[in-house]
């Protein structure tokens, strides 16, 4: 960082002429201006029905052109939070009354046009143990794989009308019970990357949890004096992923690049009936922005019906806490800039040519990967990167901030949570996800098996340490990523420089 105060690094002022470049993109299209917010973990526990259910609860939605592939597109799909790599003996199985969804809208009109649906099955081999495996696993057909799964892959286009499976009988990748039991667990994890014909490619089993930042926001935005921060709250973590790869040309409709996604989960009920029971796109809406008596409600709604939250667009409670805890005045209401930004998509940048304003992540699909993804995004001159559509290493806690302090209007700056870039570098081939941490090390350990050697570099990145406050004794790293490229309105603020970073955790995602 700068060794003179008040001067922006190096870094930060080569950056800034990328930012202004792309600044009046998103300035007019009122990026600049949106309401501040906490950061949390993207959907985790989110709404008082989906905290009970774990197996159906979406946590985060990933979708960006593959970097290694780039006529196609690849989306990443997370469910069952903050999984205990050692969370024995059942450990974390898919459930078998759920329909698991990725929807993609490719005209703009709020409804999904082509749907990608995985359901499961599973097994045991011997219920006369309570071994999830009865020795060393090299292989899923092994016979030690006590506990095994399978899924059905199918894909409907409900334009046509038409309905056809592409699997019926997919392998799913286990548990990582630990490296005693899984001693090579990149292999196990090759064998489940399927090849389902047409150049799809599907993937399903446990990962490394994504995203990376202070989820520490619910204690009072961090504290309720900003103590605690820069620490990676859900490092150490699992999840159970889907990733599918589908070359662009089945999914976008005619001349229009850009396409809406989002996530869902659907189980059936007593009568048989299917109810969606979560939904996810673009981060933290359901989480921060709907209110508790609405949080069920949203899980179970479409993007066409999205008019009925309006009104907490428009008038946002996060910007309110935070002129109560900070004395930060909120930015004016009604907050329209925000029905343009998340609604709408940005105009030359991820906007469909016909829109219905709804809640979806929109990618641009005609917008390559770079060589080099910068983990700040648009803000740094990388269009692939969030808001458009949404990359693995995007460090969407960071955007938020830096534009919320001007970055796209001739004020560069290093602001930031403190949580940089991912505990465990991702991987450079599809499904680019981690490999899920090992049950037999301590969680946070960095302990995943030394033989993800090829996809798994690094540890834990973040040292936990209390930020020094600036002369004024304000700090502010709040933020919020998917509600949130935004603006502190009415007085000058002075926040906490994060320490300035050389390199980005190696990804090409």
């Amino acid at each position: 960082m700068s060794l003179i105060p008040g001067l922006p690094s190096p870094a930060t002022r080569n950056r800034a002429g990328a930012a202004l470049a792309v600044g009046a993109l998103l300035t007019a299209a009122g990026l600049a201006s949106l309401a501040p917010g906490g950061a949390a973990a993207s959907s985790h526990r989110e709404a008082p029905r989906i905290s009970g259910l774990p197996q159906y609860d979406n946590t985060d939605t990933y979708a960006f052109v593959s970097p290694d592939k780039p006529d196609s597109v690849t989306f990443v799909a997370n469910w069952i939070p903050l999984e205990e790599p050692a969370g024995g003996p059942t450990f974390y199985p898919w459930a078998t009354d759920a329909r698991y969804d990725i929807n993609i809208d490719n005209d703009g009109d709020a409804k999904a046009d082509i749907v990608y649906r995985w359901t499961f099955d599973n097994s045991y081999r011997n219920r006369n143990t309570f071994l999830y495996n009865t020795g060393k696993v090299t292989s899923l057909d092994d016979p030690d794989l006590n506990f095994r799964e399978t899924y059905k892959l199918e894909v409907i286009d409900r334009d046509k009308g038409d309905r056809y499976p592409l699997t019926s009988r997919g392998p799913v990748a286990p548990s990582f019970v630990g490296n005693a039991s899984m001693p090579n667990y990149q292999a196990l994890r090759d064998q489940a990357v399927l090849s389902v014909g047409g150049g799809v490619k599907s993937f399903a089993g446990q990962a490394e949890d994504s995203f990376f930042l202070d989820l520490r926001v619910f204690d009072l935005l961090y504290g309720g004096d900003l103590s605690e921060v820069g620490n990676d709250t859900v490092a150490g973590y699992n999840v159970n992923t889907i990733a599918l790869q589908v070359p662009t040309n089945k999914l976008t409709d005619g001349d229009d690049p850009v396409i809406g996604v989002w996530s869902s989960t659907s189980k059936q009920n007593s009568s048989g009936e299917w109810v969606q029971v979560s939904r996810l796109g673009m981060p933290l809406v359901n989480e921060v922005v709907i209110p508790v008596k609405d949080k069920d409600r949203f899980n179970a709604s479409r993007p066409k019906d999205d008019a009925q939250f309006l009104k907490y667009v428009t008038s946002p409670e996060v910007p309110k806490l935070i002129q109560a805890i900070y004395g930060i005045p909120a930015p004016a209401e009604p907050r329209n800039d925000l029905v343009q930004a998340f609604l709408t998509g940005v105009p030359g940048l991820n906007r469909p040519k016909n829109v219905t304003p709804s809640e979806q992540l929109r990618l641009n699909t005609s917008i390559k990967p770079t060589a080099n993804p910068k983990r700040l995004g648009v803000i740094d001159g990388d269009l692939a990167g969030f808001p458009n559509g949404r990359r693995l290493t995007d460090d969407t806690i960071d955007i938020t901030l830096q534009v919320a302090e001007g970055e796209l209007v001739g004020s560069p700056n290093d602001l930031g949570d403190g949580v940089d870039k991912n505990d465990v570098a991702f991987g450079t081939r599809f499904p680019y996800v981690a490999l899920p941490f090992s049950g037999s090390a301590p969680r946070g350990s960095g302990g995943s098996s030394s033989n993800a050697a090829s996809l798994l570099t690094g540890g834990k990145g973040q040292d936990g340490a209390r930020p020094a406050l600036s002369s004024s004794g304000m700090a502010m790293p709040i933020g919020v990523a998917g509600l949130g490229l935004l603006t502190v309105v009415g007085g000058a603020v002075a926040l906490r420089r994060r320490p300035e970073t050389t390199t980005d955790a190696p990804s090409a995602a």
